[in-house]
């Protein structure tokens, strides 16, 4: 059955049968048992098929839109075509702001940003791809996020409602940098806007926690390769520009476009220099960026989710376990879904929370560029876009599961992301089937780690001797053969490799040197799935003011292969705990540490004395047959990923760890884990290469 610009499938009856799937999950002795139940009303749609494109596409390149301050940004339009002629429409309008140059986004490079302009004008969409003031063939001064781009959005999202053959409704897509200004743009835009709908795809939750740093400890390797993305593209991006629009209109256009060359790139290049001023500001721990401060919060997705929600917004997120913004995906739909309930942003969703299928989260197994590899996101954002600017009815509409998780080694060993993985629906994160389990660290004699200074063990044993502890030395440095150097370069190399980047399911070389220290359970008796954040908890004495710690927890192949899954870093003295934001899990231990990285939070270690860090290590959902077994590896280094600030470095030299693991100090780590066949709701199609 046609239906407006969709086509759905409903089944019929007389009546409205209800169907409950219920799952009843015992867990461990001694626990509370968790039940889930779904229900499906069989007068719902159940698929939703893509229309068929029906129309050719026109633009308008570079399109004057002043802003509220009298800046005039550039805008490329594109809307719907009958017989070479403007579709009358009207058509809803889908927008997009870009850093990285809006003439890319018509070309190749779309394959990278998840930008595919003719599908959505061709089935009924006008596309609207604007330059972020100062960049591209915008006026204006380029600021990370500044607020000012929001206000820009806010402007840009008017401007597009009332183009020639709009509807006067606005959508909002994009990803990273485009899906981190969504958020901003809905924050200033205020009630009654244009703004309908939103995709953000890998956007974050807290920049500066989650990506600028990484437990207050600088992320050099991918501020450094960020700084050579935005600087290049700044520079050679109005070239690009002049090219496009040459090619579309004529030699005169190119003519009178390099008289103006040099004065725009002139302007650019001079606007990069704050741009690289905040990263050095991070690098040295100074100045308003160098900690998480108000500067920070005003660029976050976390401070605008409440807009989104007082204004009826409907995202669609979409993360990577490997993402930049791993860390942050989850929270940005843990808010959301905790804001419709009327309850605290920054709190764990409860078992049995209601939620709606207004806000949803798709996390696959990819690196930041690799994002979408297995499904189909430009079918899942056009059904997004039906469901929410044309009210088609349509099974995203109705879900009772929006929690859309693939499960990181179902495939099959060292498989690495594929289409065959296990995708499974979830309502709640954390999952309420995962039940939190401590792993306390213990003596050598795994047999597992023969380039490991200790060897150690992993067991849900406390330890009761008084007596336990293992050294290692800061170096500031690890082997760079991890699954953490692919992640902050953004996932290139394996864009480039595939599944053949060795390190990413490979990282035994991590366990070597004087600054790494393993501990390995032993086999697991039967399979299990780790679902949720993790916490890695140490004791440990110093004979420095300050500690460098980073923890990377594996799976370990009976052949003794050990596969990265995900990982996590402190800076010692920033070991405060924000107890508003952080989680506990059902037995009492930590399982989300949230620390708030500021300067006044900063508390220097006291030589000698135990403390405790509370590490956050990024969530994962990953399979563990039986088999396998599960293992930290604790090194005082990530390299090339961080970079300890000049500052820190002055606290860290020379420093000699010893890492607890004895009844008083009983490190340990804090792991969810689930039954598989807890994960009883599949994600179907929509998960699938094919799509919904």
């Amino acid at each position: 059955m046609r239906v407006g610009h969709g086509i759905r499938t409903t089944t019929l009856g007389l009546l409205a049968l209800t169907l409950a799937a219920t799952l009843t999950m015992a867990a461990t002795a001694g626990t509370a048992t968790a039940t889930a139940t779904v229900t499906i009303h069989t007068n719902e749609p159940t698929t939703w098929t893509p229309q068929a494109a029906s129309y050719g596409m026109g633009s308008h390149l570079d399109e004057p839109v002043t802003m509220s301050d009298g800046t005039v940004l550039r805008a490329d339009v594109y809307y719907p075509t009958s017989s070479g002629a403007p579709a009358p429409g009207p058509f809803p309008v889908l927008l997009q702001q870009t850093p990285y140059g809006k003439a890319s986004f018509a070309g190749g490079a779309s394959a990278l940003t998840n930008t595919d302009i003719s599908y959505f004008v061709e089935r009924g969409y006008e596309v609207v791809i604007a330059d972020v003031r100062g960049t591209g063939d915008s006026g204006g001064t380029f600021d990370l996020f500044a607020p000012a781009q929001a206000t820009d959005g806010a402007t840009l999202a008017r401007w597009s409602a009332a183009l020639p053959h709009a509807d006067g409704k606005v959508g909002l897509f994009g990803e990273s940098y485009m899906g981190i200004d969504q958020f901003l743009t809905v924050g200033a835009a205020g009630p009654h806007s244009p703004i309908k709908a939103m995709f953000p795809i890998i956007s974050g939750n807290d920049i500066f926690a989650n990506t600028v740093t990484q437990g207050g400890i600088p992320d050099i390797e991918f501020s450094a390769f960020y700084a050579a993305l935005v600087t290049g593209l700044n520079l050679a991006n109005p070239v690009l520009e002049h090219l496009e629009e040459a090619a579309a209109i004529g030699p005169s256009a190119l003519t009178t476009a390099v008289s103006q060359l040099t004065p725009v790139e002139a302007a650019h290049s001079s606007t990069l220099i704050s741009f690289l001023d905040e990263i050095v500001n991070v690098e040295t721990g100074t100045g308003d960026s160098g900690y998480d401060s108000p500067y920070w919060a005003a660029r976050s997705p976390a401070s605008d989710l409440s807009a989104v929600v007082a204004d009826r917004i409907p995202a669609f997120l979409v993360g990577g376990w490997n993402d930049l913004f791993q860390a942050g995906e989850p929270l940005n739909y843990v808010g959301l879904q905790n804001l419709y309930d009327g309850r605290p942003q920054t709190a764990a969703m409860t078992p049995g929370q209601r939620v709606t299928p207004r806000y949803q989260l798709m996390m696959g197994p990819w690196q930041h560029v690799t994002t979408g590899d297995g499904v189909n996101l430009s079918a899942i954002e056009l059904e997004w876009f039906d469901t929410w600017l044309l009210g088609q009815d349509t099974p995203l509409g109705h879900t009772a599961t929006p929690l859309h998780l693939e499960e990181l080694n179902s495939a099959g060993p060292f498989a690495g992301p594929s289409s065959t993985d296990t995708w499974v629906d979830a309502a709640q994160w954390p999952v309420p089937s995962a039940t939190p389990t401590a792993y306390y660290l213990g003596g050598g004699g795994s047999g597992t780690a023969p380039l490991s200074l200790n060897d150690g063990t992993l067991s849900t044993a406390a330890p009761q001797s008084t007596s336990g502890a293992d050294t290692v030395l800061w170096d500031g440095v690890s082997s760079p053969c991890d699954i953490q150097t692919d992640q902050w370069s953004a996932g290139f190399l394996a864009l480039l490799l595939g599944n053949h980047q060795p390190c990413d399911n490979n990282d035994n070389t991590l366990e070597a040197g004087p600054g790494s220290l393993t501990y390995t359970t032993a086999p697991f008796n039967e399979p299990k799935v780790l679902s949720g954040p993790i916490d890695a908890t140490l004791f440990t004495t110093s004979t420095t003011t300050d500690t460098e710690l980073a923890a990377t927890v594996e799976l370990v192949s009976p052949s003794g292969q050990s596969l990265p899954l995900t990982s996590g870093a402190l800076d010692g003295d920033q070991r405060a705990l924000d107890p508003t934001q952080s989680w506990t899990g059902t037995n009492g231990l930590p399982l989300l540490p949230v620390h708030p990285l500021t300067a006044p939070s900063l508390q220097p270690i006291t030589p000698g004395q135990v403390t405790e860090q509370d590490i956050q290590v990024f969530p994962t959902t990953a399979y563990i047959p039986a088999g396998w077994r599960l293992r930290v590896t604790i090194t005082t280094g990530d390299t090339p990923h961080l970079l300890a600030t000049l500052a820190q470095v002055q606290h860290l030299l020379g420093g000699i760890y010893q890492v607890e693991r004895n009844r008083n100090a009983a490190s340990f780590i804090n792991v969810p884990l689930a039954e598989p066949s807890s994960f009883f709701v599949p994600c179907g199609a929509l998960c699938s290469a094919a799509g919904p």
